[in-house]
């Protein structure tokens, strides 16, 4: 087995502190103790031995999976690299790793329009054609993939590692966009840190590096598709992998590129599709992109993502981690940001209820921000320490909720007992008439409150219709002013009866806090919001089309959400149907007929109804 030629021999004395998990020995001629970990206050600390970068061991190698996804024959190999302290190898030190691996290391692609699919397509027809983008320039041999994470965990007794994603940078095999291979590969890697895979190097060697040095306990972590990685392939069980921190995670690929059965555009990133992720990270050896473009994007993706009728099938369902959870176990510390409108915020949600439920230990930390944004390395460090290190630092018994509040620095977050918080219910709104210009919005529902009609035009966007004090293309509702603060703390939901002059349309709503601020942060004006096609208002997976003219009932969850809304402000609720930020851009015209008496909102409010009658009066008059 392939060892590094080392520096001589050094020794280090260790921190005052606690010394926890390692025995202290003197070297065989020296007069120097080992360097070893050092835990205080629950949490691994920076020790002197550890700290001198120059004195790391750096070294790279390939990683055999259990797949083989580019067909040639032989099974993928990963490039991953290894940043450790030198006591691993002069004084048979093993030690903890943190982990984070990635598609975006080794480059990645264009996002400009062209190369997107073009959002004006009518609702249910065929899309324009999408021009694919040209291929990343592959980055030659490089021995170092990243040197994130090292500063912050390496000084603390951790070996740092990060591995290319199967068909990116130097690692084999195709992408595949939330496929299994994505899943298997760090689960190679974890292991290969337990003895259990075989690691090369080089892509196509025979000489074996062993991992030697490690103890075996894994964290993973990143951000985005570096954070939906971790949860991949802690839904393998993996033995090792003890602990993630994914940040702003994608937990299904459906719910990140449709919602409710509409075609859905990610926050920011109009005309993305599955296949526009495939060529944005398609960066791997240009030898195997033919082949996996042909396998993938010009095959599997074209035959099953349907971006005619947005219908949830078989090829989605194997890119949804949420519903592949039964063998996971690693203690996961979710972090995500409630105006996050990239990778929504449900993302965390539902991946967070769903492990409360198995009895996985699991925290959320949100914030109030966009998209990405870690916990505050304390917290990271207390969740490692406690189920990577093994050391009883009673993170468990901490609180399980940490949301920053809306005007707090987002390092400072408060702590509740649980997410959703513990006291909210949903309390249900009703819009009377008027919402052509602005109509009311209350607790009590009055009967016979008619219908309301609105006219399609994608032209115009969401913040201009909640900003107008009258429009024909969106209905508004909204409270009374806020006499008491509202706190929101869940995930709402909206029940609309509505009427379609066309055989397929958008249907979009919006909560919003009013009076909108032109200019002020998301928090000012945005409280959540949903999408959905009323052509699965029976069946996400099998979507019919709309008999012109007859209602149908829809009902589907907005966006999870915490946020406080102070005093003097009303709550809005706002129908529309094209969102153009988020939406297809069908033509102007389609008529949506809203039945208010069958049409309503229900928030999670802290306090309840009676929070609600304080604040705005049991009929919101």
């Amino acid at each position: 087995m392939l060892r590094h030629a080392l520096s001589p021999v050094r020794a280090f004395m260790p921190s005052a502190a606690l010394v926890v998990g390692f025995t202290l020995a003197p070297l065989a001629g020296a007069q120097d103790e080992r360097s070893v970990q050092v835990f205080k206050d629950g949490q691994a600390q920076i020790v002197e031995g550890f700290n001198d970068p120059e004195m790391w061991i750096h070294e790279q190698l390939w990683v055999e999976t259990e797949f083989d996804s580019d067909d040639d024959g032989k099974l993928d190999r990963m490039h991953v690299d290894v940043t450790r302290p030198l006591q691993t190898d002069i004084e048979d030190l093993k030690v903890p790793v943190i982990y984070e691996t990635s598609p975006y290391y080794a480059g990645t692609g264009t996002t400009v329009p062209e190369y997107m699919w073009n959002p004006r397509q009518e609702v249910g027809d065929f899309p324009p054609f999408r021009e694919n983008a040209p291929e990343i320039a592959f980055r030659g041999p490089h021995e170092t993939i990243s040197t994130s994470h090292e500063r912050d965990w390496v000084p603390r007794g951790f070996a740092v590692i990060h591995s290319e994603s199967p068909g990116t940078g130097m690692s084999d095999g195709c992408p595949s966009a939330g496929g299994k291979n994505e899943a298997l590969a760090p689960k190679a890697v974890v292991d290969w840190l337990n003895g259990r895979a075989k690691g090369f190097a080089t892509p196509d060697g025979n000489e074996e590096i062993e991992c030697y040095w490690s103890t075996g306990k894994v964290g993973m972590t990143g951000t985005s598709y570096n954070g939906t990685l971790p949860i991949a392939c802690a839904t393998t069980g993996v033995d090792g992998l003890e602990a993630i921190i994914p940040v702003a995670p994608l937990t299904s690929y459906y719910h990140y590129y449709r919602q409710n059965g509409l075609i859905h555009h990610p926050g920011g990133y109009i005309g993305e599709d599955i296949d526009v992720i495939y060529d944005f990270i398609h960066s791997g050896p240009p030898e195997k992109r033919e082949h996996c473009n042909e396998k993938y994007r010009d095959g599997l993706f074209m035959e099953n993502f349907d971006r005619v009728n947005g219908d949830y099938n078989d090829f989605w369902l194997g890119r949804n981690y949420r519903e592949q959870l039964g063998e996971y176990k690693a203690a996961t510390l979710m972090a995500h940001a409630f105006n996050d409108w990239n990778v929504l915020p449900e993302h965390s949600v539902f991946v967070y209820e769903a492990l409360k439920q198995k009895g996985i230990p699991v925290q959320a930390y949100f914030h109030q921000g966009g998209h990405g944004g870690p916990p505050p390395l304390e917290m990271m460090n207390r969740w490692f320490t406690r189920y990577v290190c093994g050391i009883e630092n009673d993170v468990e018994k901490d609180p399980r909720s940490w949301v920053v509040r809306e005007d707090a620095n987002r390092l400072e977050p408060t702590p509740y007992a649980d997410y959703p918080h513990p006291e909210a219910k949903l309390v249900e709104l009703h819009p009377e008439g008027g919402g052509a210009g602005v109509g009311r919005l209350g607790t009590a529902a009055s009967d016979d409150r008619g219908t309301e009609s609105l006219t399609d035009n994608a032209s115009i966007s969401g913040d201009d219709l909640a900003a107008a004090e009258a429009s024909d293309h969106r209905l508004l509702y909204v409270t009374e002013e806020l006499r008491e603060p509202l706190h929101i703390s869940g995930t709402p939901t909206i029940k609309v009866r509505v009427a379609s002059s066309k055989p397929a349309t958008n249907l979009s709503i919006w909560i919003v806090s009013l009076p909108w601020k032109a200019g002020g942060s998301i928090n000012d004006n945005i409280v959540t919001r949903g999408w959905a096609d009323p052509q699965n208002h029976e069946s996400l997976r099998h979507g019919e089309p709309l008999e012109p003219g007859t209602f149908y009932d829809v009902e589907f969850q907005l966006q999870p959400d915490d946020q406080v809304i102070p005093v003097g402000r009303r709550i809005g609720l706002m129908v529309f149907a094209s969102d153009r930020d988020y939406t297809l851009w069908p033509e102007p015209g389609t008529e949506l007929t809203v039945d208010l008496e069958h049409t309503s909102v229900s928030l999670p409010i802290v306090g309840g109804a009676a929070a609600v009658q304080s604040s705005i009066g049991a009929s919101g008059e």
